[in-house]
């Protein structure tokens, strides 16, 4: 049986606490006052280092205790501001790979010295130059903050370079969903962070670092590798969003919602890692589900594998649809099962004798 568990709502709870932050792409460090006073309390530490990694530790209280990293990125898709104009108006380049079809009257947050609302603006189809129904990209966009601007006061408190968000709106979809902006990937990171600070220390299979990560979402290495030079992990859990199944897409290039969390069997992650998590899955009865992910899971997980002398990793993701988007939609049957798997594999002294003190040859086993 799994240790223990907390109800869907307070899991909610705390997801959108945390998915609340305004964390885009190269500005996680601005996040740091609120991660701190979220969770500075159920921590032994909180770091942050200079690339935008935030580093939350819990000791086992035990001495020459493996070092488990648990990963889940924090920044997340945004924009630019790139120019001001008058009325209002300003220009805008993506961060991350945002679809231009979901932007055009996207409710946005712009982080300037102010707080401001905006709203992108959607140009009517009948008066578009083109006439062909091709959307713009991204950078041919604009954001409305309304009237009232000239353009010296808004340059003032939107100076070019501005992150703008989309703004941090939530909902309930029926009894089992919840919708909202960049649950990829700090639900992961929220959950996490439940799990880890719930569970006694005395439980813990050894130290844990739970890393809150930066640069994921814009570059291929991500802001971990630093990190796992630093904290210099005998194995890890890498959490992710994995795409979520929908009618008319792929079904092998998707997993199932509502099944609980998913693992990837890739080149980029360690074998003998995954096939004993797999096998904690199965004695806990945590729902999950294979994924196939032959030479890449696109997370983090390739980074860790490879940094250092090489780190044992598992991939794990969480079932998620609308990537990108200011409506990502996620199970909160999924996040408990995510929850659980946390939990367990930092608990688990299997794992921890098998991959905690050895070394590198009988790691790569």
């Amino acid at each position: 049986m799994v240790r223990g568990i907390m109800s869907k709502e307070l899991l909610a709870d705390k997801i959108v606490t945390l998915c609340r932050v305004m964390s885009v792409s190269g500005f996680e460090y601005r996040a740091t006052e609120e991660i701190r006073n979220i969770y500075g309390h159920c921590f032994d530490g909180i770091t942050a280092d200079s690339v935008g990694n935030h580093v939350l530790l819990k000791r086992c209280g035990r001495e020459n205790a493996p070092r488990i990293l648990v990963d889940a990125h924090l920044d997340e898709v945004g924009m630019l501001v790139s120019d001001v104009l008058e009325g209002g108006f300003l220009r805008i380049v993506n961060i991350g790979g945002i679809d231009p079809a979901i932007m055009q009257a996207a409710d946005v947050s712009v982080y300037g010295r102010e707080i401001l609302r905006g709203v992108v603006i959607s140009v009517p189809p009948h008066l578009r130059a083109d006439k062909d129904g091709r959307l713009p990209p991204v950078d041919g966009l604009m954001i409305d903050v309304g009237e009232g601007y000239s353009k010296e006061e808004l340059g003032e408190l939107v100076p070019i370079g501005t992150p703008v968000g989309f703004s941090p709106n939530y909902s309930r979809v029926g009894d089992k969903y919840i919708a909202g902006k960049s649950f990829d990937d700090k639900a992961c990171a929220a959950v996490a962070a439940a799990a880890v600070a719930d569970t006694d220390s005395e439980e813990l299979a050894g130290d844990v670092y739970l890393c809150l990560s930066a640069r994921e979402e814009t570059s291929r290495e991500g802001g971990v590798s630093p990190a796992c030079f630093n904290i210099e992990p005998d194995y890890a859990m890498v959490l992710d969003v994995n795409l979520g199944n929908a009618p008319d897409a792929p079904e092998r290039e998707t997993v199932e919602i509502g099944k609980g969390v998913s693992v990837s069997y890739s080149a980029a992650t360690h074998r003998g890692l995954t096939e004993a998590f797999w096998k904690l899955c199965e004695e806990r009865n945590i729902p999950h589900t294979p994924c196939a992910a032959p030479s890449s899971t696109g997370t983090n997980a390739t980074a860790v594998n490879l940094s250092g002398l090489g780190i044992p990793v598992v991939d794990v993701g969480l079932p998620l649809r609308n990537m990108h988007t200011y409506n990502e939609v996620i199970s909160l049957e999924d996040c408990e099962s995510l929850y659980n798997a946390v939990r367990e594999f930092v608990c688990s002294r299997d794992i921890a004798l098998r991959f905690g003190k050895e070394d590198l040859l009988c790691k790569l086993k």
